[in-house]
């Protein structure tokens, strides 16, 4: 495998890490689909829109079903995450296997099954995405918001198989970024990243939404990374959800474990 496959695949774990952590699958929860298309909207009508429609809770725990492919190979797990919203995301598989902990300061994870760790921050991941990366870019992709404030830059708006279709007038020099918006919920359904030079792209579709305490949150995730001829996918499945209790987020990672360069 490349040296450039790997290094995206860091990133990608990253991703994955933070995907963990959060999204829903409540016992009263709904999968929404909106109600009629509105297409008529102007660029700063739908970034009102869609901001309308940010979750609000202080903290959030489920199980989560991950399946993850990559060439012939598949396999399946289902892990337990929690978060505490512009704090902490966390995420433990059974018996505590693997657990990891973001927070705006770090990144950490550890791995019983060949004993070893990462504790670092987001300057390596910041360097592979091209763009400065820290916590509350992770929590907007996987809280289903756009990773960039829409209200930050300047956007041409078009339709693309009937969805809004966002892109900065201006991309940027390493990446192209591309954000695909609902046109009932609002809410972003795909986030694409690319770098063509690279041959490199990153696609984060959210294939459903349900509505949880009155919020639209993501019900079934798909991501793709793809480099060259490699592709690697993760589908996110949500369940049994509980909002705004008291959690707690143990972590330390166990001595005699060795560290990894990523």
């Amino acid at each position: 495998m490349r040296p450039q496959i790997l290094k995206y695949k860091h990133l990608i774990t990253l991703l994955y890490v933070a995907l963990f952590l959060v999204f829903t699958g409540c016992k009263s929860s709904k999968t929404v689909t909106g109600g009629d298309s509105n297409l008529k909207l102007s660029t700063k009508q739908l970034i009102k829109e869609n901001s309308k429609k940010s979750p609000d809770f202080k903290t959030l725990q489920s199980k989560l079903k991950i399946t993850y492919s990559e060439g012939d190979k598949k396999q399946s797990h289902t892990v337990s995450y929690r978060m505490e919203k512009d704090k902490v995301l966390w995420m433990s598989a059974t018996f505590g296997v693997i657990r990891a902990k973001i927070t705006p300061e770090a990144v950490a994870f550890y791995n019983k099954l060949d004993n070893t760790y990462f504790e670092g921050d987001f300057e390596y991941f910041s360097k592979m995405l091209g763009t400065d990366l820290d916590f509350e870019k992770v929590q907007n992709i996987i809280l289903g918001e756009a990773l960039f404030n829409l209200k930050d830059e300047n956007y041409r708006l078009s339709l693309h198989e009937g969805n809004y279709l966002l892109q900065p007038k201006n991309q940027r020099e390493l990446f192209e970024i591309f954000f695909h918006i609902n046109p009932s919920l609002f809410k972003v359904t795909r986030q694409e990243l690319s770098q063509i030079k690279e041959r490199r792209q990153l696609l984060i579709d959210y294939l459903a939404h349900q509505e949880v305490d009155n919020q639209v949150l993501p019900e079934h995730v798909k991501v793709i990374a793809v480099e060259g001829t490699e592709e690697m996918i993760a589908e996110l499945e949500f369940k049994s959800v509980s909002l705004n209790e008291d959690l707690r987020f143990p972590f330390k990672i166990p001595s005699g474990f060795k560290k990894i360069d990523l």
